[in-house]
């Protein structure tokens, strides 16, 4: 399976939010670490996996749920 690999940068001009923003609000609340991006060879560089994050995007507002997002991409219910 394929993937497309974006910087943040490339990501930002994508969804329309700041850099700043999505290495600081996004990334590990809702965008994960091993679903919505990976860090190549173990450094310290970003690159989101951008069939994951469209996959996603719209979830949260499309289904309402409470509860805590787990890494698996499933949620704890309260």
């Amino acid at each position: 399976m394929s993937h497309t690999y974006l910087t943040t940068e490339q990501l930002s001009e994508r969804i329309h939010y700041d850099p700043r923003t999505i290495r600081t609000r996004l990334k590990d609340s809702v965008l994960l670490e091993g679903v919505h991006y990976i860090r190549p060879f173990g450094g310290r560089k970003l690159l989101f996996i951008w069939e994951a994050i469209q996959r996603d995007i719209g979830q949260a507002s499309a289904n309402p749920v409470m509860g805590i997002p787990m890494a698996n991409g499933g949620v704890a219910h309260g």
